[in-house]
């Protein structure tokens, strides 16, 4: 499923044309990276949680010249769904 699938979904759903639904739904997703980006999480009950996690410094092996790097730490977005999300797509999804 893409953005398009996404927006369109919305719009059959709702009624609002696929412009106002394409703004809520870039809307949704530059409030999420905001606040990411600001090192706050976001939780949506029923859903999961977008957080920030830290990765801690780590040394690294530049393959092609065959030397030690230092990788300082960082922090990345990660999401974790809810328990209710996991088991509806454990229960619906299967594997061929």
């Amino acid at each position: 499923m893409t953005k398009a699938d996404i927006v369109a979904g919305i719009a059959d759903e709702t009624g609002l044309e696929r412009v106002e639904a394409l703004k809520a739904v870039e809307s949704f997703m530059g409030s999420i990276k905001d606040s990411l980006a600001k090192g706050q999480n976001v939780y949506l009950r029923g859903f999961g949680s977008f957080i920030v996690k830290e990765r801690a410094e780590k040394t690294g092996r530049n393959i092609s010249k065959n030397t030690t790097i230092i990788i300082p730490a960082h922090n990345i977005p990660s999401f974790k769904p809810a328990k209710t999300f996991v088991e509806q797509v454990k229960n619906n999804v299967k594997v061929n």
